[in-house]
């Protein structure tokens, strides 16, 4: 068996100080969500999404981004899901990106509220048939005794929406995380890598420089 101990790797691709950061940290992401876009990372989208329950449980589960504004990060779930749970019970969230072809990673702390069925419903007559299908179809992180269940519930929904448009369930919708601490993390030689800390404090944006 490989040594798991010594899997390693070296960073050494870039730098990051003070006097390169924006002084809003939603700008400075946006600098950075443009690089990795250029750079064609393979589903750049992609983060990690932590939660924890009324008795500080955690759990984390990757998903998708699906926009930002200055106001925070949005993403989409069944109402229903273990994570909508967690939010339901503690708001708390953090997300993390990780893009190893950049060797950077950006972690986001914050609350998390659901935004309208009007936004919902715009992202959601967006998404591909399959996908609005899909929606309806699954009664995610709930039990089920064989993916039977799926595609029987699949058939009963395309009979239902024949021939008319898929509309957005209520039980499905997006959440906006609003940011209160945004950190930027650049890999560097020998472990001594650079991490910007943007901390929210009476509206204005607080940046420090945290110890690897």
């Amino acid at each position: 068996m490989n040594d798991i101990a010594a899997i390693r790797k070296e960073y050494k691709l870039k730098s990051l100080d003070e006097s390169d950061v924006q002084e809003d940290p939603v700008v400075q992401f946006r600098i950075w969500w443009t690089e990795a876009i250029k750079s064609g990372i393979d589903e750049v989208n992609a983060m990690t999404l932590a939660t924890a329950d009324e008795d500080k449980k955690p759990s984390a589960r990757i998903i998708l981004l699906k926009g930002f504004t200055e106001t925070g990060f949005t993403f989409f779930t069944n109402y229903q899901s273990h994570k909508a749970a967690d939010l339901e019970k503690n708001p708390q969230a953090g997300l993390v990106f990780f893009w190893k072809e950049l060797e950077r990673q950006v972690r986001v702390e914050g609350i998390a509220t659901k935004i309208s069925y009007e936004e919902s419903d715009a992202y959601f007559q967006s998404r591909p048939e399959g996908s609005k299908i899909g929606a309806w179809a699954s009664p995610q992180s709930q039990v089920i005794t064989s993916r039977d269940i799926l595609e029987k519930n699949v058939q009963v929904i395309v009979k239902k929406f024949a021939g008319e448009p898929v509309t957005c369930p209520s039980f499905w919708g997006g959440y906006l995380l609003k940011p209160k601490i945004i950190e930027f993390w650049q890999g560097r030689p020998n472990r001594l890598h650079d991490r910007i800390l943007y901390t929210l404090k009476d509206d204005k944006w607080e940046i420090n420089r945290l110890a690897p």
